[in-house]
């Protein structure tokens, strides 16, 4: 193999590897971008769960309450 095959077989190569990392770079940065999605949601979801919960503690117990027919 020459000088001259060596190198175009080397940029073939890095050619190869600069599109794969560009590829995968894509790919984490849409990954990153669903985590960030999922987190807000989970922190939504969180935040309503806890404020359905502290208005059932509010509500009064339906034994201490006078029937509608009295």
């Amino acid at each position: 193999m020459s000088v001259e095959e060596r190198l175009v077989d080397f940029e073939i190569r890095l050619s190869r590897q600069d599109d794969l990392v560009e590829t995968l770079n894509t790919q984490v940065y849409r990954q990153q971008k669903k985590i960030d999605e999922l987190e807000k949601l989970c922190l939504a979801l969180a935040t309503r769960l806890r404020e359905v919960a502290v208005s059932a503690n509010q509500r009064q117990a339906p034994t201490d309450e006078r029937p509608p027919h009295y």
